[in-house]
This record gives C-alpha cells, sequence and structure tokens, in this order.
C-alpha cells in the first residue's frame, strides 16, 4: 500500500513538474503563454474563429486594443509586441503608456498647430509631448462580445494646441473573419499548408458636441496603429503608386526621426522595402495621392507574411499632418505609415524594441452629430516561404525573394 501511495505521489511530482516546464515553454513567444501573462494583469476577452485555431485577444480597459493574436491556437507564434515590464509595473508613465498591441485605437494630428499631444505655445520636443488620457491609460467601455467580435465605445472630451476643444464618441468593433471572408477580402487563397489569422477593427467617430470642425481650427482623424515583434531579417513592404514627382508629390516622407539610411530604406519601381528590424529608431510615411489601400511585412525568420488592408477613400481628401512643427500646410499629411524602433540615442534603449504598420482615415470635418470611420484589416500567416510566395505576389506585388534581398549583405 505504502509503494502504491509512493508511485502516486511521484507520478503527481512528475506531473506537476511536467506542467511547469510546459508552462515554462509556453511563456516564450507563444500565444497561450501571452495570453496567460495578460489575464494576471487586466480583462482580457478572446476571440476566435470556429476552427478555435485562429484567436485575437483584446483589452477593454486598454483602449480595446487587440493586444496580439495567433494562427495556430494557444501554441502558436504570438504576433503582437507586449510590453510585459510595463504591464507588469502597475506604474502609469507620464508621456505614454506603450502597452503595445497590433491594432490600437490613436487620434491625429501628433504635431502641429492642430495637434491634440502639445498644449498651446509649447516647444514642439519629447519634454512637452502627452499622449491624451482617452487614447492612453483611460478605459474603454464593453458594449457588447461573442465568440467572434467585440463592440466598444468611449466618450472624450480632447483640445489641440490651438485650444479647440472637441467633444466626440469613439465606437469600435473587433471581429475576427472566419476563413472564407479573409480569403475574399485578401483575393487570393492561401495552400493548406499555411496558417493564417485575420482581424479587423471598425472605427468610428461622431461629433458630440455643438460646433462643427472646421479645417481653419483643427480636424481630427482616426489612426489606427499596429505594433509587431520584430526579427533580425523581417523587412516592411510598402506598394505605392508611381508617377512623376511635379504630380504626385514625394514617394516618401522620411524625415521624422532624421532621414533614412539608405540601406534601411530602397525603393524599386513601384515598391518600398524599409527595415522593420527593431534596431533604429526611423519612420516612413506616404500620402494618400501615393498609397495604395495595402501594407506588409516580412519576417524571414518566423516566416510570418503580415498583410495589412484599409478603406481608402475615392478621390481626394485631406489628411492630418503629424510632423512637430508649425505647418505651412496642415492638411498635408500621410496616410499610411511605418516606424521601426530602436534607441532614440546613442547607448539609450529602445521603447520596445517593436515595429508598426499604421493606417488613417482623412482629417475629419464633422458637423454636430456626423459620423466618420476607418476600417484597419490585419492578416497574419504562417507557412512554407513557397507557398507564402504566391500571397506576397498577388497582394504586395513582389516575391519573398525579392523581399528578403532588399537588404540582403
Amino acid at each position: 500500500m505504502r509503494y502504491v501511495k509512493l508511485l502516486i505521489v511521484i507520478a503527481g511530482i512528475l506531473t506537476l513538474a511536467g506542467c511547469e516546464k510546459k508552462e515554462a515553454q509556453m511563456a516564450k513567444g507563444t500565444f497561450g503563454g501571452d495570453l496567460a501573462f495578460l489575464k494576471s494583469h487586466t480583462e482580457v476577452v478572446l476571440l476566435s474563429d470556429i476552427s478555435d485555431e485562429s484567436q485575437v485577444a483584446v483589452l477593454p480597459k486598454m483602449q480595446g486594443r487587440v493586444m496580439t493574436s495567433t494562427a495556430a491556437g494557444a501554441g502558436g507564434l504570438s504576433f503582437g509586441w507586449i510590453n510585459r515590464a510595463l504591464i507588469a509595473s502597475g506604474k502609469i508613465e507620464e508621456h505614454i503608456n506603450v502597452f503595445g498591441g497590433e491594432d490600437r485605437f490613436w487620434i491625429g494630428p501628433e504635431g502641429g498647430q492642430f495637434s491634440i499631444f502639445f498644449k498651446k505655445g509649447v516647444p514642439f520636443d519629447l519634454e512637452h509631448w502627452f499622449t491624451p488620457a482617452p487614447i492612453d491609460t483611460e478605459p474603454f467601455d464593453l458594449v457588447s462580445k461573442s465568440r467572434n467580435s467585440i463592440v466598444l465605445k468611449k466618450e472624450m472630451q480632447l483640445e489641440n494646441f490651438s485650444e479647440t476643444v472637441f467633444n466626440l464618441r469613439v465606437d469600435r468593433e473587433v471581429r475576427i473573419l472566419e476563413h472564407d471572408e479573409a480569403v475574399n477580402l485578401l483575393g487570393t487563397t492561401p495552400a493548406k499548408t499555411v496558417k493564417m489569422v485575420a482581424f479587423e477593427s471598425n472605427n468610428k467617430m461622431t461629433n458630440t458636441g455643438e460646433k462643427a470642425w472646421e479645417k481653419d481650427t483643427g480636424l481630427l482623424s482616426i489612426w489606427i496603429l499596429g505594433m509587431f515583434n520584430p526579427s533580425s531579417a523581417t523587412t516592411v513592404v510598402v506598394p505605392f503608386n508611381a508617377g512623376p514627382e511635379d504630380e504626385l508629390g514625394p514617394i516618401v516622407n522620411d524625415a521624422y526621426f532624421g532621414k533614412v539610411p539608405a540601406e534601411r530604406l530602397k525603393i524599386k519601381d513601384d515598391v518600398m522595402f524599409f527595415s522593420g528590424d527593431g534596431q533604429y529608431r526611423s519612420k516612413i510615411g506616404l500620402s494618400p495621392e501615393r498609397s495604395r489601400p495595402v501594407a506588409g511585412s516580412y519576417d524571414a525568420v518566423n516566416k510570418v507574411l503580415t498583410i495589412v488592408q484599409y478603406n481608402k477613400p475615392a478621390g481626394p481628401a485631406d489628411y492630418v499632418n503629424s510632423m512637430w512643427e508649425l505647418q505651412a500646410e496642415p492638411y498635408k499629411g500621410d496616410m499610411v505609415n511605418s516606424y521601426n524602433d530602436g534607441p532614440a540615442k546613442p547607448g539609450a534603449e529602445p521603447l520596445g524594441p517593436f515595429y508598426e504598420l499604421e493606417t488613417s482615415s482623412p482629417a475629419a470635418a464633422l458637423k454636430p452629430g456626423e459620423t466618420i470611420s476607418h476600417i484597419h484589416r490585419t492578416y497574419h500567416l504562417q507557412g512554407p516561404e513557397a507557398d507564402l510566395d504566391d500571397i506576397a505576389e498577388a497582394t504586395l506585388t513582389v516575391t519573398i525573394a525579392e523581399i528578403k534581398s532588399a537588404f540582403s549583405k
């Protein structure tokens, strides 16, 4: 009897050790590990497709952001960048709380005389730059949720550099796409060897005040930013509308943090390649004249192709300018951006590291009660490079080999 009891105890110890080992392994870059971490610190709404393999983690208390996702269940790779140290600390930073997330809601413009990040009269520098609390630290209200979608809302009041006050409501729906809808919107059918997760956020902004929003006193825009885990071989790919600069303007704005070095930004015909290795602080932007409704990236280490789509309006439109300066043209801003993280100065620590894919709505000249909407859609596809190749060509107009060779040494 003692022998039997001893065996039971030993079996229990081995089982516990096995579970601890499995949890430790899962914590290393897996969705299950990230999900367990997030649940220990905040409310998480888990969305899934009918297969339960594609999953998305949404955080209502962190502005309804999609923090991360997976194409292969709990043991699959976790695609969103998460600032574990900041979340675990429970601290609130003064200028910005970079929690992470691969679809997070922001509002532009960031810089200029109509900025909502700078108070009137202050210099446009980091010391005086503050992210508005409603899009940084305040929770969004949970309206409803189901297996594959969540609806949230937030009432806000914002004031810009020119002291214009905006009263508004944000309505945000995040939903995971079932396979057939995702394939239809992607425009190509992945091979069975390719695992895929696809989700979109439908973001609406309504003027709830008594005055119309006018260009002379400043307009707002919906701005969605996706923060992803970099690798040493991650390349951002942005197709663009080719054509002469005297008709379409400059091909790219690469002056945000100083000109991007040539070895980190390459332009070939109608596609640009931008390093997303998380090792050099830099940013690019494309005007509405140059932008196409798609951008993406390829991580050659983990063999992950990421595609971002958004609803580009037909015809010309104004876009807010986020450059940190008093602007001669405050409505000549970017529609698509990509940011690569890195030290702000030699010897400093990077914020992440991470890289970003960002899209923006037009500037919202809204009368009281009027609404503007912006859809931002994200796909992650993981599988053999030969099977990802057709998808890259169909969506980004280049092959995997072309992407990999852009920055090959």
